[in-house]
């Protein structure tokens, strides 16, 4: 029992995961569904400016779940504009933490 109880722990942590991204993307879609995509997409940037892989990652699914479950814009020039802008706002911030 020892394995199967170790693969259904797995698969619950899994699905803990799944459902708090999923969470997060439902969340963001009733805040503004206009917007949605681009504020997980802002997350994710700043996640990974900030150095914090899994706070990318969980953002990105956030994203993709937002992309997936709703009819918000998905402007690939806009994303691009954002990781731009929250990238020049943590090498700002570095500058200043000198």
């Amino acid at each position: 029992m020892g394995v199967l109880s170790a693969v259904s722990a797995w698969i619950e942590r899994r699905q803990q995961i799944r459902r708090l991204f999923q969470d997060d993307a439902r969340q963001l879609i009733e805040r503004d569904p206009i917007t949605a995509y681009y504020d997980a997409q802002r997350a994710a940037a700043r996640a990974r400016f900030a150095g914090d892989g899994q706070g990318f990652l969980h953002w990105a699914k956030v994203a993709a779940e937002v992309a997936r479950i709703s009819n918000a814009p998905m402007n690939y020039e806009i994303v691009e504009s954002i990781v731009d802008e929250e990238e020049r706002r943590a090498k700002l911030s570095l500058g200043h933490a000198r």
